[in-house]
């Protein structure tokens, strides 16, 4: 079930991965994210943090999945702080002025934590 879990996170942690990614490169998608200050493309030193938010999601579910025994064993310790970035994240997508980022993300980033938690505690 652990493992499983471990899965559920790093699959759902793959959109928001996308979606950054797809920003950097210039797609019109500033309304998904940074709460939609930028309706359309995002301006080039925000597609940059956009590229450090997707490695950092990456190495996050990196820490998860080492957390249940699978992936890089030396991100086993950045488990705890992944999941609290998680529910950080949750808070502040959830809080959104942007709709669109509030209803995409929020469920995304709920199950992410939920499958977390599920691993820190198994």
């Amino acid at each position: 079930m652990t493992q499983t879990l471990a899965f559920a996170y790093a699959g759902l942690a793959a959109l928001p991965v996308l979606m950054h990614l797809a920003n950097a490169a210039g797609a019109p998608l500033g309304r998904l994210t940074v709460g939609g200050r930028f309706p359309g493309r995002l301006p080039p030193a925000w597609r940059g943090l956009a590229l450090v938010q997707a490695a950092l999601l990456c190495v996050m579910a990196g820490a998860v999945l080492a957390r249940a025994g699978l992936g890089a064993l030396p991100l086993a310790p950045l488990f705890w702080p992944a999941l609290a970035l998680t529910i950080l994240s949750l808070a502040a997508n959830a809080a959104s002025p942007s709709r669109p980022e509030r209803l995409l993300w929020t469920p995304v980033l709920f199950l992410m934590a939920a499958a977390a938690l599920g691993v820190g505690l198994s």
